[in-house]
Parts: structure tokens; C-alpha cells; sequence
């Protein structure tokens, strides 16, 4: 299969996301409501071209989740979370880690997406319940991609 087409910037005909889906929970997100979201996420066809393959898949199975989690909190942390991240819209690349991957089909790459999808408002930093708000999400989305094996 190809690679998805790079995308740097959001189109603004994108469709919205669903207003029903809750806006994170500062308590945090629950499994159910992470694919809830998910799901609403991949009907996106941008979104849906996205899936791990060859050496980011086998980074993911052979590290497994505790060290993926840490690599999200510590990408995130550094491209995501400050109010103005540096080349904002063009900092997350398309492949070579399986957070990167991730971060696209989870529309939480940038800070417009993660506005647009996430309701996480550009222009601060994220907090602490927003960091690990989208690093569940990152996770959630490699946990379903790893269990549901080679596409």
C-alpha cells in the first residue's frame, strides 16, 4: 500500500467533528470514549489512510505500551504541548516513529487539529490532564493497531 499523502495544513472543507463526542475529561478519558473518539476520527478519509506498517509496527510490538507511552509524553511534551510550538502545522513527520503515525490518524499532530478535533485551544501550553488526555489517545489508537495485526 502507499504511504498517506503528506497534508501540512488543515483543509477547511474538512468535516467537523461530531459535537456529541465530549470534550476531554479532566479526570480522564476512558477506553470507551477513546474509541468513541476514534471512530469519529477515522471516518476522516485523510485519517482512515493511516495505519502502522513495517518498521514503525514493529517498534510499537517489540517496545510495547509502557515505552510507547513514555516516547508519546516525551514527543508531546516537546512538539506539542507549548502555546506556539516550533513550525506549528509541520513538526510531526509522516513516518519513523509509531507516535508520529499516530499523531496523524488521531488528528492530534498540530494544534489547529487539536483544536479542530479536540476542542484543546491553540495559543497555551497544554496542561497536565491535556497531555496525557492526548498521549491516551496516541496510545489507544497504537493498542488497536497492534491488536489488530498486519493490514
Amino acid at each position: 500500500m502507499s504511504d498517506p499523502t503528506p497534508d501540512p495544513t488543515p483543509d477547511p472543507s474538512d468535516p467537523m467533528p461530531d459535537p456529541s463526542d465530549p470534550a476531554p475529561d479532566p479526570s480522564g478519558p476512558t477506553p470507551d470514549s477513546l474509541d468513541r473518539r476514534l471512530e469519529t476520527i477515522a471516518r476522516h478519509p485523510f485519517r482512515a489512510k493511516f495505519h502502522l506498517r513495517g518498521r514503525d509496527r514493529a517498534t510499537a510490538e517489540l517496545s510495547g505500551p509502557s515505552t510507547m507511552r513514555w516516547h508519546a509524553y516525551d514527543l508531546i511534551a516537546k512538539r506539542l504541548a507549548p502555546a506556539e510550538p516550533y513550525k506549528d502545522g509541520k513538526q510531526t513527520p509522516y513516518r519513523g516513529h509509531p507516535v508520529f503515525v499516530a499523531q496523524h490518524a488521531t488528528a492530534t499532530c498540530c494544534r489547529t487539529c487539536l483544536e479542530r478535533w479536540h476542542q484543546i485551544p491553540k495559543g497555551r501550553e497544554l496542561s497536565r490532564a491535556e497531555r496525557a488526555y492526548v498521549v491516551g489517545v496516541i496510545c489507544r489508537w497504537i493498542e488497536r493497531e497492534v491488536a489488530a495485526g498486519g493490514r
